[in-house]
């Protein structure tokens, strides 16, 4: 699952899963199947990284570990360790987002998603970037309790605070206890009454704000990764929930010298005829200045160059990619004179040449 060999040490074993979790993580791939993936490579890592569950499973193959939990398969490892500052999203314990366990509590709030374009510099040399975004954020006026003046809002007494009413019956042959769990209508799930709500936010607890937050590009972040900051979506839909995160979706701005391919950049480039024939220099912009480009005599159209080195910065390996340069050939619509006549003679000399190695042949 990791394309590691069996006795491959531990630091193997950690790059391996980091490489691979890179590319497979949800929060950088929206690719479907990619989450079922990163779920896969996480269980193998969480096996081989542990000596006492790998020994289980080298000698008893799936079986010696199919008792595990998940709390007991991610439970002792930091994952913070091995991605620090990605901000990736492991939820509030060991993968709760990606193995739909829910920690007991209040529910909790969304997550919102926003694009951001940057240039294609900013890819290369990662940095920092702005982002406004308008969401609800807690009423200044009542401190998000939802009554006025910030009281503390009365508890409901149909459902002793919960949320939630609870009707149990009792099926005596069976000895079954049947329980029914709905929201509370009183307090519609509050578990609270404001007698009193706040003029501002309509006892809501919310107001709609906007905000202006600085998000960190890493060097090289590659087409439509999203950067998670953690706290910045939607507010808890329930009294004292945890808020939601914001995840930043990177597109990259279109660019009128390059088109982006990956970490490698295209450039097209059209040259007069006769540069063609005869080759020449050329002088092309990349994104560190310009360099000096030789153009063979005889290129033909559609030919592409390689500027090494020249591309962007692939995310997380300290390569760069390649600067592509193709080549178009422009042959004049319109000649003077002179033109004509020395393509003429051209078109003369060429036909002389192919007239004298047609005789060999006979």
């Amino acid at each position: 699952m990791l394309g590691v060999a069996r006795d491959a040490d531990q630091k193997a074993i950690k790059d391996a899963f980091r490489n691979l979790a890179l590319k497979y993580h949800p929060d950088r791939n929206k690719e479907p199947g990619a989450e079922e993936r990163f779920k896969e490579i996480a269980e193998a890592y969480a096996i081989l990284s542990d000596p006492k569950k790998r020994a289980e499973y080298d000698a008893r193959g799936f079986a010696g570990v199919e008792g595990f939990s998940q709390e007991d398969l991610f439970g002792g490892i930091n994952f913070e360790d091995i991605f620090g500052g990605l901000n990736f999203d492991f939820g509030g314990g060991p993968f709760e987002g990606f193995f739909h366990r829910r920690r007991a509590g209040p529910v909790r709030g969304a997550n919102i998603e926003v694009d951001l374009s940057i240039p294609l510099e900013r890819v290369a040399s990662g940095g920092e970037e702005k982002v406004r975004l308008s969401r609800p954020s807690a009423c200044p006026a009542c401190h998000g309790t939802g009554a006025e003046g910030g009281a503390v809002p009365k508890a409901c007494e149909a459902c002793k605070g919960t949320g939630r009413i609870t009707r149990s019956s009792r099926k005596e042959k069976e000895h079954l206890l049947i329980q029914q769990i709905s929201t509370c209508p009183a307090c519609h799930g509050r578990g609270s009454i404001i007698e009193h709500p706040c003029p501002k936010c309509h006892g809501s607890g919310h107001v709609e704000q906007e905000e202006t937050l600085t998000v960190k590009i890493p060097q090289g972040v590659e087409e439509g990764m999203a950067l998670r900051i953690p706290g910045k979506g939607m507010p808890s839909p329930e009294a004292g929930g945890v808020t939601g995160d914001l995840f930043v979706v990177v597109r990259t701005r279109r660019d009128q010298r390059f088109d982006r391919a990956g970490a490698d950049l295209l450039r097209q480039e059209t040259i007069p005829l006769t540069d063609a024939v005869l080759g020449t220099t050329l002088e092309v912009p990349t994104l560190d200045g310009s360099a000096s480009v030789t153009i063979p005599p005889g290129t033909q159209p559609g030919a592409v160059l390689r500027l090494k080195g020249k591309g962007l910065p692939e995310f997380g390996s300290g390569r760069h990619g390649e600067l592509y340069l193709r080549i178009e050939v422009h042959a004049p619509e319109k000649l003077s004179r002179e033109e004509r006549e020395l393509y003429e003679q051209l078109r003369a000399i060429g036909g002389k040449q192919a007239g004298r190695f047609s005789k060999l042949w006979k």
